[in-house]
């Protein structure tokens, strides 16, 4: 008889053999706290401090996000009580769904369970809908893009990272009257640089090619109005689909997205992912339009975040903390190795508090190996500086090297 048990336990083995078997630590957040909350480890309750977040606003403990959620439940009902198309469409998904097309500038917009199966379903129908269709995908797009993109069943070709010569090239090589569809990232989200977003929709306008954009990790963050880094850059009138999250900037959870009637209209009566799967929760979606709105309104937040987040790149620098330079609020630590990038996160939890979860394969690459450091506005100075000694404590203790220290920090 075949011994499944051993089976299973294999991979767990080789997991841990490679140093990647994931452990997920118990976190208790407290919305009066925030970025504090409470580690449940082995040695019981202690007050940890998160750096890890993809609330990157803590917009998930704002009062007006989470009394519109509490009125929402309290009037109507916890759950949604089916699929959009048996007895799910609620009047908060719809009003969600009108504040996204407006946010966006789309004619309307599309709401589903999560960013993740948005890209998997949504890239999937779109080219789905289209004869014969090309799609061309930058290397590093994330998992979700990349099983939209085999899920649609249609060619493709994989272009090297923001390489615009080599995406011209082969959209120049593909007949003109072939529909072709071009999928790329804002902001890319383990190394946080960008893409050319305007030249890219050029080389889409010379070809004849739709665009399909991911701004998960942009959207709130970036933009007068917080719709994304294409807003920030003036673009995003050119793009023709806009995919988001609710759940990093905007601090709630679900995925969307934003594009034209007939786009919207093709997904929303093809896809999947959307079809047959259980709506979002009316308290969530009021939630999330009450981020959003917000948001609208408010720069304070980004602006909090964007002070921030300079000043923890500046004293790291200053400490001899290897970051990977981008122009973004994504901080990453490299460790490049696994062993040591999950030692390193142990430390930092057990020996100062400090909860940033390791960042390795497959997520990123061999060797690659980081600590994704993620600063809010609700980071203090103070805050920031004990992360700086404490990865300077770490990074001394591994072993790891470090990049010139400044006498500043040897004087602290």
């Amino acid at each position: 008889m075949f011994d499944y048990s051993k089976a299973f336990r294999a991979v767990r083995q080789t997991l841990e053999s490679e140093s990647r078997y994931r452990v997920f630590q118990e976190i208790a957040r407290d919305s009066a706290r925030f970025p504090f909350a409470t580690w449940n480890g082995p040695q019981g309750p202690r007050e940890v401090t998160v750096w890890c977040t993809n609330d990157y606003l803590g917009m998930g403990r704002h009062p007006d996000v989470i009394a519109a959620m509490v009125d929402a439940a309290e009037n109507g009902s916890v759950g949604a009580g089916g699929t959009r198309n048996i007895s799910g469409n609620s009047s908060a998904i719809v009003a969600l769904e009108e504040e996204l097309a407006d946010l966006h500038g789309k004619e309307t917009a599309l709401v589903f369970s999560s960013g993740y199966v948005a890209n998997q379903s949504a890239i999937a129908a779109i080219a789905g809908a289209l004869p014969d269709c090309v799609i061309l995908s930058d290397r590093e797009n994330h998992n979700s893009m990349i099983e939209g993109v085999r899920r649609a069943n249609r060619e493709r070709v994989i272009f090297p990272h923001n390489d615009l010569e080599a995406l011209e090239k082969l959209l120049a090589g593909i007949a003109p009257e072939r529909p072709k569809l071009i999928v790329f990232e804002s902001v890319y989200s383990m190394d946080g640089d960008v893409s050319p977003i305007g030249e890219i929709c050029a080389l889409a306008r010379k070809y004849g090619a739709m665009t399909y954009i991911d701004e998960v990790h942009a959207v709130g963050l970036y933009g007068q109005h917080g719709a994304g880094y294409a807003e920030e850059t003036g673009t995003m009138g050119e793009l023709d689909v806009i995919q988001g999250t609710l759940g990093k900037g905007f601090g709630c959870f679900g995925g969307y997205i934003a594009a034209s009637r007939e786009v919207v209209d093709a997904v929303r009566s093809t896809a999947q992912g959307f079809i047959f799967t259980t709506a979002l929760p009316p308290p969530v979606a009021a939630a999330a339009k009450a981020s959003i709105r917000h948001l609208k309104q408010s720069g304070a937040e980004r602006m909090g975040q964007r002070r921030q987040v300079t000043r923890a790149k500046t004293r790291l620098a200053e400490a001899g903390i290897p970051v990977l330079d981008n122009p973004t609020h994504i901080v990453p630590v490299m460790v490049r190795d696994s062993a040591k990038c999950k030692e390193a996160s142990d430390l930092l939890l057990e020996r100062h508090n400090l909860y940033i979860q390791p960042i390795n394969y497959p997520t990123v690459p061999r060797g690659t190996e980081r600590l994704r450091v993620t600063p809010t506005p609700f980071h203090t100075d103070a805050m920031i500086e004990h992360l700086v000694h404490a990865l300077a404590d770490v990074f001394d203790t591994l072993g790891l090297p470090r990049e010139a220290v400044t006498h500043r920090l040897a004087a602290e």
